[in-house]
């Protein structure tokens, strides 16, 4: 994984070798439950899918916004991670073709504020207006030993869990894409929440750079721009599977970047044939970090915050839905036949296998 990262306190590789063994006692359970409850799908996916009732199955995700939040901490501006923590978990769950219904939080705090709450609920309300999701409950912890954040008494930590439901007959896990299947990358909107660590300690500790004033090539304030929530891409996708595209997996780029694709497909790897140019703050970063390409692509989004594999018939129609919602989208490339399950990003020149670019 990333060295820069590792140096920038985030040890990706010891985090999922620890996950292993987690996921190994985790899996355990599986045995506990019969009936509603049972898990469907092993838990390396992007979500959790249990049974229900019937044909019908309930996903499950939980995520949070990460360092995100000493951002808006720094920022004095608290309205728009809400949204971040939404998407952090709907964008999962359509992954497997679950439609998001409702969402739940929990905020831990160094000591109550009643602004920061209703900033924080602002944002919640926005990213559930747009995944089109309740929230129905959640929990506040005053925690004023654990967390410090980065302004004395507005310490806090967000994390939401979202539910959705789908039919068990058409989960999306990858199982069915074939050599040739097209893959179409949908825009993001700027650095979403992920890699903020490696972000901050370039941007902010390295270059000195004051998070009030614009820097080059942005066009706000370079808070503003690290601010930007996390894009929501549920009505685009939803729209997709009503209309009966033959969408084989899908990815939400979050940590690991375009890797992420890795996780989609059993038996397949990617040629990526075209990418994105990316927005200014991830040229920024690189610049001022000195970073190859290497490190950026298995580090940020780089412009495309979620992949689709599509059937080639289905490629033209995917991109015209996506933009008729003003969603930029694109064919990144195509599904390969590989036992070694290659990610190979041919602008760039580089090949990943197993999580990390070689």
């Amino acid at each position: 994984m990333s060295e820069a990262y590792r140096k920038a306190g985030v040890d990706v590789k010891a985090e999922d070798e620890a996950l292993r063994k987690v996921v190994e006692e985790c899996h355990k359970t599986f045995s506990f439950r019969e009936g509603p409850g049972k898990p469907v799908i092993p838990i390396a996916n992007f979500a959790g899918i249990v049974t229900l009732t019937g044909n019908k199955g309930l996903a499950v995700k939980t995520d949070g916004v990460g360092t995100k939040v000493f951002i808006a901490q720094l920022m004095d501006k608290y309205d728009t991670v809400g949204i971040d923590c939404v998407a952090m978990n709907v964008n999962d769950l359509i992954c497997l073709g679950a439609e998001p219904i409702t969402f739940i939080d929990y905020i831990a705090l160094q000591k109550p504020d009643s602004r920061l709450l209703h900033e924080l609920a602002k944002g919640l309300v926005k990213g559930a207006e747009q995944a089109g999701v309740t929230i129905v409950g959640g929990e506040i912890a005053q925690l004023p030993e654990m967390i410090r954040g980065q302004r004395e008494g507005f310490g806090f930590d967000l994390v939401g869990m979202a539910v959705g439901l789908l039919d068990l007959d058409k989960i999306i896990d990858g199982r069915n894409i074939s050599e040739g299947d097209v893959v179409i990358g949908l825009e993001s909107s700027g650095i979403h929440s992920n890699g903020l660590t490696l972000a901050r300690k370039i941007l902010l500790e390295e270059a000195g750079l004051n998070l009030h004033e614009p820097a080059e090539g942005l066009d706000k304030p370079l808070g503003e721009e690290l601010l930007t929530p996390t894009r929501i891409y549920v009505k685009e996708v939803l729209s997709m599977l009503r209309a009966g595209l033959k969408i084989k997996g899908m990815a939400h780029l979050t940590g690991k970047g375009i890797l992420n694709l890795g996780r989609v497909g059993p038996t397949c790897g990617y040629l990526l044939e075209w990418l994105p140019e990316p927005q200014p703050i991830f040229k920024l970063i690189q610049k001022l970090g000195k970073l190859p390409d290497s490190e950026m692509y298995q580090v940020f989004n780089m412009g495309v915050g979620f992949c689709l594999v599509v059937e080639k018939e289905d490629a033209e129609e995917a991109l015209s839905l996506a933009e008729k919602q003003g969603l930029k989208a694109w064919i990144l490339g195509k599904a390969v036949r590989d036992p070694e399950r290659k990610i190979v990003l041919k602008p760039k020149g580089l090949t990943a296998i197993g999580g990390r670019f070689i």
